[in-house]
This record gives C-alpha cells, sequence and structure tokens, in this order.
C-alpha cells in the first residue's frame, strides 16, 4: 500500500515533465495501463516505449495534478493535461486514473477521459 508521500512524489514526478521515468520508478515491471474502454497494454517497458512516441510527437506537455485521493491500494488522480504538438496545436484532457498499487508501485491504471476533443 503506498504511503501519501509517496504518491505526492509520484504527481510530482509526472508534473515535472518526466513522464516516461514516473513509469520506470513508479510501475511495476509486468504493469498496466488502459484507455477508457481499449485493451490495456502489459508490461512497463512497453509503458515506457509508448510515453516516449507520446513525448516525442508533442514540443510540451504541462501536467497537473488537481486532486487525489488514496485509498489502500487504490489511488485515484485527477490530472489536466495541456499537450502542445510541434505545429502549436493544444489539446486539453481533463482524465480521472484509477491506480492499483502493490507496496509501493503502480500495478495497474485506468485512465477514463472524453476522448474527442471539444467543439467549438
Amino acid at each position: 500500500m503506498p504511503s501519501r508521500a509517496r504518491v505526492d512524489e509520484f504527481i510530482a514526478v509526472v508534473e515535472s515533465g518526466d513522464h516516461a521515468g514516473a513509469i520506470e520508478r513508479y510501475y511495476t515491471e509486468d504493469a498496466s495501463m488502459q484507455e477508457n474502454a481499449a485493451p490495456p497494454r502489459v508490461g512497463r517497458d512497453v509503458l515506457v516505449e509508448r510515453e516516449r512516441g507520446v513525448l516525442a510527437r508533442m514540443r510540451h506537455i504541462d501536467s497537473k495534478a488537481m486532486a487525489s485521493v488514496v485509498e489502500g491500494d487504490r489511488v485515484a488522480i485527477h490530472w489536466v493535461f495541456e499537450l502542445t504538438d510541434h505545429d502549436g496545436h493544444v489539446r486539453r484532457v481533463d482524465e480521472v486514473a484509477l491506480q492499483e498499487w502493490r507496496g509501493d508501485r503502480i500495478f495497474r491504471e485506468r485512465f477514463f477521459y472524453n476522448p474527442e476533443p471539444p467543439k467549438a
């Protein structure tokens, strides 16, 4: 079960922009991530590789944790991300991440967000 301090440490790493490093340091080797109802991606190396691919397509990502709850091995984080691509287009993602921790590492994570950009 993660401590509040450990979760806050994880949040700080993500907010600093070190998304791939956060996966390397805070996820189990057999961790999985799932986007909404899509099939989960499994394996820390797979997760890191995909994250690096996303980062390469972006000029900048601003990450902010709006709130978090720690309840035993379960953690919920409300994130707001602003992703700026190399052409300057900005996409805002407002999501909730539900995590299951094993000790002080994330074992399973599922993201819930609206996959469509807001209509103008």
